[in-house]
């Protein structure tokens, strides 16, 4: 073992990601410019291989993402939009800067997603759309999303913070015509920009939307209007929009994160087959795998402590730190956090799969830029605890 500390993410940065974001720099863009432009398209690129048939509005986070659907889809006062309690709070807190209500969903016992018969139970009149979290990298089956959408009558917007790249029933996440799958480039997710993320949709109406409220309402981009040869100090205030656009540096960044994402992929992969090899007799509920024709990203590792282990969950955590290993639990239900649960009047027996898991589960550290020693540590460090 190791005498450094082993934190829970690390960013898993090279010299290819600090030049490009010097040259940026260097070129004179750090606002919305080029490589902002050529990123949305290498991204359509990535998860289409090539065949296009979507549009990609870069943003300033995940969060803002979620805000720009939730908004271009037409939720708005008196609305219902289905969330997982099983999330972080941005994905219900986007329903409530529109002054629609967030409708809180049970987890599916197995993979922790949204589960779809509880959400059902959850319908009513004024409900208009669904957003589904891929937890940890893992998907919410999707012909099961598609065909309750479907006898609903609700749009989709697909929270895929953790899930790129995902295969789910043989294609990539973002692709399966869903009105909107938004990505977080947060610095711990599988790709980072520090922050920033990205929202596709198949309905080019829905992308313009977007675009113009991500910049204040203005009916044309920054880069359109400072780099014409022509007149262009015009612009047109057509609605009252956002702040959200995703900066020149942050994109230079996302655009070489995008060209390693498989390797750092693979590298998680990797690491979660050898903690599955490594925890198969311990008192663990390893994490669940994806189906045949799906996969999963890794952006997490959560293991669920057993009744026969010797420590519960907050011990565990406290014991890994003495270990020199950090940890983090994903999530706290927002069924239990105070302002949902006061605001909504929620309780913890409304939702009995989170409310049981949350106590008993905790993530491990299961970033690209691990090396095998650190990944030792940590096995090393879970076996003493548990033993």
């Amino acid at each position: 073992m190791t005498d450094d500390f082993i934190p829970f993410a690390r960013p898993d940065i090279t010299e290819a990601e600090i030049d490009a974001v010097a040259d940026t720099m260097r070129n004179g863009w750090l606002t919305t410019g080029p490589n902002a432009a050529a990123f949305e398209q290498e991204f359509i690129d990535f998860l289409t291989d090539g065949a296009g048939g979507i549009h990609a509005v870069a943003v300033n986070s995940a969060t803002s993402g979620l805000h720009l659907a939730y908004e271009a889809l037409g939720i708005g006062p008196g609305d219902e939009v289905l969330v997982p309690t099983w999330t972080f709070t941005s994905t219900a807190e986007a329903v409530r800067y529109l002054g629609a209500d967030p409708v809180f969903v049970d987890s599916d016992p197995e993979t922790l997603c949204l589960d779809l018969d509880d959400a059902a139970r959850r319908v009513t009149e004024r409900t208009k759309l669904i957003a589904p979290v891929h937890y940890s990298g893992l998907s919410v089956p999707n012909q099961a999303l598609a065909d309750f959408a479907s006898a609903h009558h609700l749009k989709v917007v697909e929270d895929a913070a953790h899930a790129l790249p995902t295969l789910n029933e043989g294609k990539l996440i973002g692709t399966h015509g869903h009105d909107a799958t938004v990505y977080s480039f947060y610095a711990t997710k599988t790709m980072a920009t520090g922050e920033g993320g990205m929202v596709v949709t198949p309905h080019e109406d829905i992308a313009k939307r977007m675009r113009t409220m991500r910049l204040h309402g203005i009916n044309r981009d920054v880069f359109d209007r400072y780099t014409s040869r022509k007149p262009s100090w015009h612009y047109d205030v057509v609605a009252p929009g956002y702040k959200y656009n995703l900066t020149d540096t942050a994109a230079a960044m996302g655009r070489v994160q995008l060209h390693r994402l498989p390797e750092m992929t693979a590298r998680r992969a990797a690491i979660a087959a050898r903690y599955d090899e490594a925890f198969a007799d311990l008192p663990l509920q390893l994490p669940a795998q994806p189906a045949a024709d799906s996969s999963h990203a890794w952006h997490l590792y959560p293991v669920r402590l057993t009744e026969d282990a010797t420590v519960d969950r907050d011990e565990f955590v406290a014991r890994m730190v003495e270990e020199r290993v950090g940890t983090s639990v994903h999530f706290i239900p927002l069924h239990l956090q105070p302002y949902w649960r006061d605001t909504y009047q929620l309780a913890p027996e409304m939702y009995p799969v989170a409310s049981a898991e949350f106590a008993r589960i905790v993530s491990l550290p299961v970033f690209s830029s691990m090396s095998d020693q650190e990944v030792d540590h940590v096995i090393t460090a879970v076996r003493a605890v548990l033993s």
